[in-house]
């Protein structure tokens, strides 16, 4: 989720409300984020009330009708995590012949999305508040999408998190259900252990091909913008790693 994410854990290993232990408390279900805290600005209050009719889907309403909310018959790329929206609006922008649905949790980063495509009088483009995982499996359609992407999800990076990723293999099955046949996942991070895991995981997933060959991770699309971190992070020297896997 292009670097929406916090220093807060999804769960702890301590509990200063109770004797049991981590392995006595029920196990949570893994979100595909973590809310971080936020005030919104004026402008992005005003974009959630004034904009949200136009551009906003609710995950109460349950399975889309994609042709219904976008009223017309074209191929739909949803965005997993799209942060302050800037590189998801420049995609949507740069492809009007596309459908662009975005779903995010950190409120500041959905007003300032709406902002922007209100400047950019965008039609192509509509977006969730609300967790991913819970979208795809409740409001997605299966064999629906072209294009699912998630950039730069939350790494996790200490050994004993990994577990909170939410590239793990129930994840990428569901992805995989919703893809058109043909249909893409792109994925791309800036940890390189991360990077390992995903190439494994997706590399295990029947159903899915390497776009680069079994092994290899994929050239940066033109379509995908760099962020501002990214291009912070290549100036520090930190690589990045794109994956791009079809299904079959």
């Amino acid at each position: 989720m292009a670097k929406t994410m916090t220093d807060t854990p999804i769960d702890s290993a301590t509990d200063s409300t109770t004797d049991k232990t981590p392995e006595d408390r029920p196990r949570r279900d893994i979100r595909s984020y973590v809310l971080r805290g936020g005030r919104m600005t004026p402008s992005q209050q005003r974009a959630h009330s004034d904009l949200w009719p136009a551009y906003g889907l609710e995950p109460e309403a349950g399975q889309i009708d994609l042709q219904q909310v976008f009223g017309r018959e074209t191929p739909t790329v949803l965005e997993i995590g799209f942060g302050m929206g800037d590189s998801l609006v420049t995609m949507a922008s740069a492809a009007p012949e596309l459908n662009f649905i975005g779903v995010e949790v950190h409120k500041p980063g959905v007003g300032r999305l709406l902002h922007l495509a209100e400047s950019a009088r965008l039609e192509n483009l509509r977006v969730y508040c609300a967790d991913a995982v819970g979208v795809l499996k409740d409001c997605v359609p299966d064999n629906s999408l072209h294009r699912v992407q998630l950039f730069f999800p939350d790494p996790w990076h200490k050994k004993r998190h990994h577990k909170r990723r939410i590239m793990q293999a129930s994840f990428i099955e569901m992805v995989l259900r919703k893809l058109q046949s043909g249909g893409q996942f792109h994925a791309a991070t800036d940890w390189e252990n991360y990077a390992e895991h995903m190439l494994e995981e997706l590399g295990e997933t029947d159903g899915m091909v390497n776009a680069a060959g079994a092994g290899n991770y994929a050239e940066k699309p033109d379509y995908r913008p760099p962020t501002k971190f990214e291009r912070r992070g290549e100036r520090l020297g930190h690589g990045v790693w794109d994956l791009v896997f079809s299904k079959e």
